[in-house]
């Protein structure tokens, strides 16, 4: 009995460590792109790994970045905030903007994001799927 005691134990450690991570690959609410969440150090970091239709950055501020394509642009810069989030910086290539973001991470395949406009309390979220 004490053995099997010791392996839900262990199992649930892992089960909440697996849950604690948002690297991967995550379909946005939409479905016309997916991030890839990856490492950065302490942070995490999200670039466009795939898109339904292929564009470029032509909404961003700064004309000479206005031809970069958008497969590949690093839109998500996070740091830890507590159990299963992060905090930081999402840039919105729709339109050109960035934004104050938070990243929750609400089970092994849904992520909550939301953003807000830098100072103020206008804000909106949607939720991400795990695709890997």
């Amino acid at each position: 009995m004490k053995r099997s005691w010791i392996c839900a134990s262990i199992f649930s450690v892992v089960a909440t460590a697996a849950l604690a991570d948002p690297i991967g690959e995550w379909r946005v609410a939409d479905g016309t792109a997916h991030i890839q969440i990856s490492r950065c150090g302490q942070a995490i970091c999200g670039k466009i790994a795939w898109l339904s239709e292929k564009g470029v950055d032509e909404n961003n501020p700064d004309p000479r970045q206005r031809k970069r394509s958008l497969l590949g642009l690093p839109i998500l810069n996070l740091k830890p905030a507590g159990d299963n989030q992060w905090t930081g910086t999402i840039y919105n290539a729709k339109d050109g903007q960035s934004y104050a973001a938070s990243l929750a991470l609400r089970s092994e395949k849904v992520l909550l994001l939301e953003g807000c406009v830098n100072g103020t309390n206008i804000c909106g979220g949607e939720e991400w799927t795990r695709v890997r």
